[in-house]
């Protein structure tokens, strides 16, 4: 896969702070555009939160055009409930 001249778009979501990061990969160099976190703890309501970070996530792939998308895996945790939470995150991601 050749990596040049592209912008990459990592997403961290979850469910009380969504963090992304931006990066512009020219003639093998990377250079930061943009690192910042969506904070969701103020909602209470959980599909006011998957809402966010669908529209921050489509917001940030409509102004910057990214050429590969990365997200983040949740990882295996004992609470089912907080697993299916983060995995609503993830999928509302993607779906952007």
């Amino acid at each position: 896969m050749n990596l040049e001249d592209q912008i990459i778009l990592g997403i961290d979501p979850g469910t009380t702070i969504m963090g992304f990061g931006l990066i512009k990969v020219e003639k093998s160099q990377m250079k930061l555009i943009q690192m910042h976190e969506l904070q969701l703890k103020k909602y209470d309501n959980h599909y006011l939160k998957l809402q966010q970070i669908f529209a921050r996530t489509l917001g940030l792939i409509e102004e910057y055009h990214p050429d590969q998308i990365a997200i983040e895996a949740p990882f295996f945790g004992k609470n089912v409930q907080s697993m299916l939470k983060l995995g609503r995150a993830q999928g509302v991601a993607i779906a952007a």
